[in-house]
């Protein structure tokens, strides 16, 4: 597979947008990043998975699978080797990383689609959140 053929199928997702964060591509779902091509030059796609996805793709494919170096790849960031990953296989892996953002995105009440967060409710004021009167 190769780069296009990653951001074809990283686009093809329902509300997916291309953006870019510190000058490297990044797909969204709710202005929320689920895969980037960070690491392209070195032949890796990325996808944002919990640890123990991460941990259940590189034990069953470890020559297309590799935890990225550090706390990113303690957290789930996961490389995918696009010179050895089938399409179906990626368009699986790329699906279960969106699916994990659609999911963390409607738990926090944000939009499938457009990249912007709905404002913020309005607290109800009660008697501990409310500001206190200065005395004249």
């Amino acid at each position: 597979m190769t780069i296009k053929d990653f951001r074809r199928i990283a686009l093809s997702m329902p509300g997916a947008e291309e953006g870019s964060h510190m000058g490297a591509v990044d797909f969204r779902v709710g202005g929320r990043i689920f895969s980037t091509l960070a690491a392209a030059k070195q032949g890796y796609g990325n996808l944002m998975l919990k640890p123990e996805q991460q941990a259940m793709f590189v034990e069953e494919l470890p020559a297309i699978f590799i935890p990225i170096a550090g706390g990113w790849g303690r957290n789930g960031a996961t490389h995918v080797v696009l010179a050895n990953v089938s399409e179906d296989v990626l368009e699986g892996a790329i699906r279960t990383a969106y699916d994990l953002r659609v999911a963390a995105n409607a738990k926090a009440g944000r939009k499938l689609s457009g990249g912007k967060t709905p404002a913020p409710a309005k607290r109800k004021l009660t008697a501990k959140t409310r500001p206190k009167k200065k005395k004249t």
